[in-house]
């Protein structure tokens, strides 16, 4: 895990690094332009740039630290990309329930397989779940949140696109 500079958490955990671009929400994305230099910087976990990409000696980092944190999963990759397997997704919610002492804060674009493995998924009042809505033409990703049985439901409406309806 390591110190985070957003505001809104201490801490990211990333299991997943890399991602692709799936809705015009991506068009900006920060995590991709940091992957290309740390991967100059040649770090061991961008070896494959921002190809997606599992690091199953990650999933039990959070189990490290007694004291609780708020931490961001994935936030560079999308816990949700369709080249992450199933099993994986399943282990970092399930480590995510065992390290009870932190809050976890999960957002996804990919709502429809968010939709799809909810009822697979090993949910605890400490997995805050959220889906990013940047216009109306994603106003279904609330309908798949809202489906899931994640104790807090949030919203990213960043990066704002275009309009949604009062």
């Amino acid at each position: 895990m390591n110190k985070s500079t957003i505001d809104w958490t201490e801490y990211s955990w990333n299991p997943i690094t890399g991602c692709t671009k799936f809705s015009p929400g991506c068009k900006n994305c920060y995590a991709e332009r940091i992957a290309k230099w740390l991967k100059g910087m040649k770090n061991k976990r961008y070896k494959n740039g921002f190809q997606t990409t599992c690091h199953s000696d990650l999933l039990n980092e959070p189990l490290k630290t007694k004291k609780g944190r708020e931490i961001f999963v994935c936030s560079m990759s999308d816990i949700l990309h369709k080249d992450v397997p199933d099993f994986f997704v399943k282990s970092i919610f399930q480590t995510m329930c065992r390290a009870s002492q932190h809050r976890f804060y999960v957002l996804t674009k990919r709502s429809d397989r968010l939709h799809s493995l909810r009822n697979e998924l090993a949910w605890r009042d400490n997995i805050w779940m959220g889906v990013t809505v940047e216009s109306e033409d994603y106003l279904y990703r609330i309908d798949h949140l809202r489906d899931t049985d994640a104790a807090v439901k949030f919203l990213s409406i960043e990066p704002l696109l275009g309009p949604l309806p009062n």
